[in-house]
């Protein structure tokens, strides 16, 4: 088992029109970029086809960081079109230049911090092996609401039911891969949207990459652009493509 080196991760963070939180996000990274212990050799923010002004207030971001002479390099990948989720954290990892790369959704709802608790303790140590965040670990500290545990439970019954998933949380954007294998998979890819965590975890298996469920803090923030109803039926539509392309395969 290989120790994770100090300043040897990589940190993804996609973004799609989010100038609303950004601030947030920024007060974030700062604040942890100003502690001692680093492990983060780049941040990279990747703007999926932004339409607001997400884009110029990362680029200031990024501006104001370089003036303070952190050692942590951050950086921003853009394009024009809006792609998917999906497709913007495959942009972000296949760009990293680090041994380990950590998925971080912006709008903070699990910390960063989160990252150096599991290194503290030794969680993250095997390089063949995938490391998420599961709200449902009975060691996880989760504020959410009814509702989203709810469709969360449904949405689990449905991987069981679809893929013989008995990952518990595929959903949680705070992830943690090794460079060994995390760039394979993502070229490998082909959903860009809504169901691009359960493509991943599917290829992972497949490829004998062991996935292992971390307990994790996670907060529920406001502003989020995701629509309950019509998002629901988009990631079931996504799935059921995701089934009937694995059928054709076999």
């Amino acid at each position: 088992m290989k120790k994770i080196k100090m300043n040897y991760t990589s940190m993804v963070i996609p973004l799609y029109n989010e100038e609303v939180r950004l601030n947030y996000c920024f007060y974030v990274i700062e604040k942890l970029l100003k502690k001692k212990e680093q492990l983060f050799k780049e941040i990279i923010f990747v703007n999926d086809g932004s339409t607001d002004q997400s884009k110029s207030k990362v680029l200031k971001f990024i501006k104001r960081i370089k003036e303070k002479k952190f050692s942590t390099k951050l950086k921003l990948l853009s394009y024009s079109k809006n792609m998917g989720k999906g497709h913007a954290v495959k942009k972000g990892i296949l760009s990293s230049k680090s041994e380990w790369i950590l998925t971080c959704d912006l709008d903070m709802s699990v910390l960063p911090e989160q990252y150096l608790i599991w290194c503290r303790r030794k969680l993250i140590k095997d390089i063949n092996c995938a490391y998420i965040a599961s709200r449902k670990h009975k060691k996880s500290k989760i504020k959410s609401k009814f509702i989203r545990r709810r469709l969360g439970d449904i949405f689990r019954l449905i991987l069981v039911m679809l893929f013989n998933i008995r990952i518990s949380d595929t959903q949680c954007g705070f992830k943690v891969y090794h460079k060994n294998y995390i760039k394979y998979i993502y070229k490998k890819m082909k959903i860009a949207r809504y169901a691009h965590d359960v493509e991943a975890m599917l290829i992972l298996q497949s490829k004998g990459i062991k996935i292992k469920e971390l307990p994790v803090k996670w907060k529920h923030q406001s502003g989020s652009k995701i629509n309950i109803i019509t998002d629901s039926f988009k990631m079931l539509l996504d799935l059921f493509i995701l089934r009937l392309k694995l059928s054709l395969v076999k």
